[in-house]
């Protein structure tokens, strides 16, 4: 069921408000009138992003704060990830801090299975694409329990407890609904936004 979304008024106290979250052909009809705020790490923005979607990792939500909220008293924001899970946290963040939001529900696959349009950045200073998160974290999970396995076999079954706890991982990530592996490979250089990009982020949402 979705939401529908407001702005605060200027100058209205920071209260906790109720995150939305929008269909795709609702985000297609309205796309023209949204701040679109894309959670992803720089490098899965460069693969493919909705059109005019900002980058604003997850990570770095909470600085911006300020700026977001002011966006939201000019328009609606529209919160976009992979799939969904990283927008739906960035929601119940910005909406605990008052910011009027919604996600995309099923995330830029969603829209791109669709058959809507993805942009991808052309410019030499733009990250390389990369992966997405969810793919990163399969292949390190898979390639940490493969190891454990190998070395279990070939030097001592004590590496087996390296799938033991990868396995362990996941159903705790299952659990919580969340992912420490994603939290780790998020810090590496590839999947870090550089200062200057998000700098210029921040004016571009500034000027909206």
């Amino acid at each position: 069921m979705t939401a529908p979304l407001h702005s605060a008024a200027p100058g209205t106290p920071v209260t906790p408000v109720t995150p939305g979250t929008l269909g795709i052909d609702q985000a297609g009809a309205r796309l023209h009138e949204l701040t679109v705020i894309d959670v992803r790490t720089p490098g899965e923005y460069a693969s493919g992003h909705l059109p005019g979607a900002l980058n604003i990792p997850l990570d770095h939500l909470r600085r911006v704060l300020p700026d977001l909220r002011r966006a939201s008293e000019h328009g609606d924001l529209l919160v976009v990830c992979a799939s969904g899970a990283r927008s739906a946290n960035a929601c119940e963040l910005l909406a605990g801090n008052g910011v009027p939001v919604a996600t995309l529900a099923g995330g830029t696959a969603a829209w791109a299975a669709a058959g809507h349009d993805l942009h991808r950045p052309t410019a030499c200073d733009i990250p390389r694409a990369v992966w997405s998160m969810e793919r990163q974290v399969r292949l390190t999970a898979g390639a940490v329990v493969l190891a454990g396995l190998g070395l279990g076999l070939l030097v001592h079954p004590a590496f087996q407890l390296l799938s033991a706890g990868v396995a362990g991982g996941l159903v705790l990530s299952a659990l919580t609904d969340t992912c420490g592996m994603a939290a780790l490979l998020a810090e590496l250089p590839h999947n870090r936004a550089r200062p200057a990009d998000l700098a210029t982020t921040l004016a571009a949402l500034r000027n909206r």
